[in-house]
């Protein structure tokens, strides 16, 4: 008897789409987040700029590219999600490697389409708010804080079960752009290694750029803590379920 469509085993993936196109949609992601958000320090108008072109940019891109890849354009965020149990191993190292390709190509299309004055005076869109060694500890723990609380938005409103939400791109976008509000004098905000690692190498600047790993870094083993030990669903946690 022949099978009907519903009783039909669904076709199996191509290994294109399933290894290859993500890491494309993660550079490709991350390329244009790096753009946008570089450009807007670049051509800086006021301080409520990079703030909402940052925030607001996350939008479109988790909403074209998350049915692909997840749309992490982030490696702490892949980094999260692997430690939450939200992707396999195999693509975390091909997500980051593609998403700091994608930093720097982002970068690189700032310094073509910028002005090259603009480009210069701000360091091509990298940070440079950390002058001093006082202001080390602030910015680090600014850092630290911040992607914390950008990553338990991300787990959430998108891995975790009881919470999962439509509206995930949304409030990831708000919460990117709220931070950038709070600690703009602090540190940048960055909370994404990928964002300040593509205009350092493009403009070779790189004046306590550790502190833009290693904060974020620090903030993605709390937050993922949190998640096994604490707030995550029984998928998540590892213990009281």
């Amino acid at each position: 008897m022949e099978m009907v469509d519903s009783e039909r085993p669904p076709p199996k993936q191509h290994w294109y789409e399933l290894y290859v196109l993500p890491c494309l949609a993660e550079l490709l992601g991350s390329a244009a987040f790096v753009f946008i958000g570089c450009l807007s320090v670049v051509e800086y108008t006021g301080p409520l700029q990079p703030a909402l072109v940052h925030g607001l940019s996350i939008v479109p891109i988790v909403v074209s590219l998350g049915n692909i890849s997840g749309a992490h354009i982030n490696p702490v965020v892949s980094l999260g999600i692997w430690l939450v149990g939200g992707m396999k191993l195999i693509m975390l190292i091909p997500y980051c490697i593609a998403q700091l390709a994608g930093g720097i190509l982002g970068a690189a299309l700032t310094k073509a389409v910028a002005s090259s004055e603009n480009f210069d005076r701000s360091f091509g869109g990298a940070f440079g708010t950390i002058t001093s060694n006082t202001q080390i500890g602030p910015a680090l723990g600014n850092e630290i804080i911040l992607t914390t609380f950008l990553l338990l938005v991300v787990y959430m409103t998108a891995i975790n079960g009881e919470t999962k939400s439509p509206l995930a791109p949304v409030s990831i976008a708000l919460t990117v752009a709220i931070n950038i509000m709070a600690g703009g004098s602090i540190s940048g905000p960055c909370m994404n290694p990928a964002r300040a690692f593509g205009p350092a190498v493009i403009a070779n600047y790189w004046v306590y750029h550790w502190v833009y790993w290693v904060g974020p870094l620090i903030g993605c083993l709390i937050s993922s803590l949190l998640m096994r030990f604490v707030i995550g669903d029984r998928g998540i946690r590892l213990f009281l379920k």
